[in-house]
């Protein structure tokens, strides 16, 4: 733990001067750092094992078995979205006319159809558009419960058919 080392032994005094100087006696102090340690990594030890970490979010995706497969839906059922590479997103559902938005104000048309279990989205992304953009979709798509959706790459005449409105 700790220890106090003797005092030095008293010596002769050498003359200086006037008087005699006696130079002043110290004590000398160890202090044993073992057990601080050994405190400091029960410590640490105990909040690692007692914190509760994050668990990693994932958005779990079902893929279809195969591709052979066709899924018959409804036309009014689907409710399809193109972007293209400038933030411009197209939306339209079942044969309604197509409607421009930017791809930030997509959530207040998926809040429309917020939780509706037959609403299939088609979302189709040109190539140079951002990542980013895709992420966020998938993001409000989340938020507003439409847990059914797909995601295709625009093709040349999907993106022209688009482009001309």
């Amino acid at each position: 733990m700790g220890a106090v080392d003797a005092p030095q032994p008293r010596s002769s005094g050498k003359k200086k001067g006037k008087g005699i100087h006696r130079p002043k006696r110290r004590v000398g102090v160890r202090i044993d750092m073992t057990p601080m340690v050994d405190v400091a990594f029960l410590l640490l030890i105990f909040f690692m094992v007692t914190t509760v970490f994050r668990t990693p979010q994932a958005l779990e995706i079902n893929l279809p078995p195969d591709k052979d497969v066709k899924i018959e839906v409804a036309q009014s059922k689907v409710l399809t979205v193109r972007v293209l590479p400038d933030n411009r997103a197209y939306w339209r559902r079942g044969e309604d006319p197509w409607a421009r938005v930017d791809v930030g104000s997509l959530s207040a048309v998926f809040k429309v159809f917020h939780g509706n279990k037959d609403i299939v989205v088609l979302i189709k992304i040109d190539r140079d558009a951002k990542f980013n953009n895709m992420v966020s979709i998938i993001d409000e798509l989340d938020l507003a419960g439409l847990t059914r959706f797909s995601l295709a790459t625009l093709d040349p005449n999907e993106k022209k058919e688009v482009e001309a409105l």
